[in-house]
């Protein structure tokens, strides 16, 4: 007996343990939902070099985290095709080639108490522990310092272009953690707040949050930000829906396809 795509996705509304937002992006991008399966991809991000690695493992059900198509909301994907963009055009090619199925997994598993992204992130990190009781995203560490910190953050979450805004001797206690990309005002508030040391963020508008960030360190609001990149801030988090979903489906393969963190920085 075969397990279709769609039996996938009812199964994990079923057991996610958090309702459907009224309006969500989750759901299926690409692909008939009602093709069997023959192995699951579970991804952060599903570029091409993510679709092309999971069909050469025979995976033919992709459930990502970030959109197919570069929006979040997915209303670009028709100007995409009708403006013919070669990207589209060659990912979207891919995907029908190989008879794939993307399925959209981003508001429930962030809605679930606890956050299963921010989870990851901090099991990764070694911080489940150490999460302040009440306050989700806020960890009260061993002492240590800036410089310390970001170096542990790169090395735990594989962020290879990671930067930070700060002196990096600077002391640092607490930290409030906010993975992938949150918007200024979030991340505005994180960094003003007087029990925070150190804000650890996805990403951020530079011209906002950037200058925010560097204003707040020359006025001594806080001691530093950290900015992880948007895939490496969260791909640990889809590594615990892995775990979870191959409990949740054990007649079909089920593996974590990395998304590796693609932006490099100049060896000077």
């Amino acid at each position: 007996m075969t397990t279709t795509a769609r039996q996938v996705a009812e199964r994990i509304a079923a057991h996610v343990g958090v309702p459907a937002r009224p309006t969500t992006v989750d759901g299926f991008l690409a692909g008939d939902p009602d093709a069997p399966v023959r192995g699951i991809a579970v991804t952060v991000m599903a570029t091409l070099d993510v679709l092309q690695r999971a069909a050469a493992q025979g995976l033919d059900l992709v459930i990502t985290h970030e959109p197919l198509y570069f929006d979040h909301h997915g209303a670009s994907d028709a100007t995409y095709a009708a403006e013919g963009d070669p990207v589209h055009a060659a990912k979207a090619a891919f995907v029908a080639a190989h008879g794939m199925v993307v399925l959209h997994q981003h508001d429930a598993w962030h809605d679930r108490e606890p956050d299963g992204i921010l989870t990851g992130t901090a099991r990764a990190l070694g911080w489940l522990d150490a999460e302040r009781p009440g306050d989700p995203g806020v960890y009260d560490l061993p002492a240590t310092t800036l410089g310390e910190l970001a170096a542990h953050v790169a090395r735990s979450l594989g962020a290879r272009a990671l930067r930070y805004v700060g002196d990096p001797a600077a002391p640092v206690r607490t930290v409030g953690m906010q993975p992938g990309f949150q918007g200024f005002t979030l991340n505005r508030h994180l960094i003003a707040r007087p029990d925070v040391d150190v804000a650890v963020i996805g990403e951020g508008h530079e011209w906002e949050t950037g200058e925010y960030a560097a204003d707040a360190v020359t006025a001594g609001v806080c001691a530093g930000v950290v900015v992880v990149g948007h895939v490496p801030s969260e791909q640990e988090g889809m590594a615990e829906y892995h775990r979870w979903l191959t409990d949740l489906v054990p007649e079909v393969p089920v593996e974590l396809v990395v998304a590796p963190d693609h932006y490099r920085v100049v060896d000077r």
